[in-house]
């Protein structure tokens, strides 16, 4: 006599967004590749290469150059890109600009937020950040200057790298445990060397969020710029936020962050996650 066995069906698990390739979606029905290959086609223009041509965008994102050259046509049509004619290159176009302000507009934590950061960055003359993940990096949402000192300009929109920042291992760490395994894990497949040369750091943050409460840069993302930070808790499914503080190298004392500016950033988190509802 057989036994008859059901199979179970398929359970489809939905990947982190921004975790995921492209090219590893062609068979999903429901995922749409052109407008995929148009927004990659947006993300090949940085504050480094701010004008490209349809050779250069095909050589970044390793798309055809007929596709290239349709994206870029249509996307210049409806805004997104403009044309240099005397370059015959493109650069990005101001209906980019229109899709950001509706979110931050719409995020409370950054309104809640300024009063405290301002008054952060005046007690400590740290420049003083918030930040949410995009994909392997850290975008920053709002931002107080304080340290002039500071040459990398941290402004809306500007990125720093996930594993190698403070403020990026703090998002990490603000995730569920599956989700930074999963976090961890593209950052392992995409760049192996980077993610093993950051891997101490990221450990040696992880004992010091457990035991101390924030995450410290010593110049781990670049050598002239410490940084503390510390993730704010927000509502149920909501997007992770952190909040950091940053010096230049020549300014920051032995230990001034952790031992005079990290309270200050940790109370501060605190009081953001009073006005929120969530103490």
């Amino acid at each position: 006599m057989t036994t008859r066995t059901t199979a179970k069906p398929a359970v489809h698990t939905i990947p982190l967004p921004g975790l995921v390739s492209p090219h590893d979606l062609t068979q999903d029905r429901q995922f749409s590749m052109n407008l995929a290959r148009g927004l990659e086609v947006l993300r090949a223009f940085t504050p480094a290469s701010p004008v490209l041509g349809n050779r250069e965008i095909a050589d970044r994102t390793g798309l055809p150059k007929p596709t290239v050259s349709r994206l870029t046509y249509t996307l210049t049509l409806l805004g997104y890109l403009s044309r240099d004619g005397q370059l015959q290159k493109y650069r990005l176009g101001p209906g980019v600009l229109s899709l950001g302000h509706p979110l931050l507009a719409s995020m409370a934590v950054r309104q809640a937020a300024k009063p405290l950061m301002e008054s952060l960055a005046r007690s400590t003359g740290c420049t003083v950040n918030m930040g949410v993940r995009d994909r392997d990096q850290v975008v920053y949402i709002d931002s107080v200057r304080a340290d002039s000192t500071n040459q990398h300009l941290p402004d809306i929109g500007s990125t720093r790298p996930l594993l190698s920042s403070a403020i990026g291992r703090a998002l990490i760490l603000a995730c569920p445990a599956a989700e930074q395994r999963a976090i961890l894990n593209y950052l392992r497949v995409k760049d192996r060397t980077e993610y093993e040369a950051q891997l101490p750091h990221w450990q040696a943050d992880v004992v010091r969020f457990q035991e101390e409460g924030y995450c410290h840069s010593k110049g781990d993302w670049r050598k002239e710029i410490h940084a503390i930070a510390v993730p704010v808790r927000t509502h149920l499914g909501g997007l992770p936020v952190a909040l950091n503080c940053t010096l230049s190298t020549h300014r920051a004392s032995r230990n001034q962050l952790s031992r005079e500016v990290a309270p200050l950033l940790k109370d501060a988190v605190f009081q953001l996650e009073l006005a929120l509802g969530m103490r």
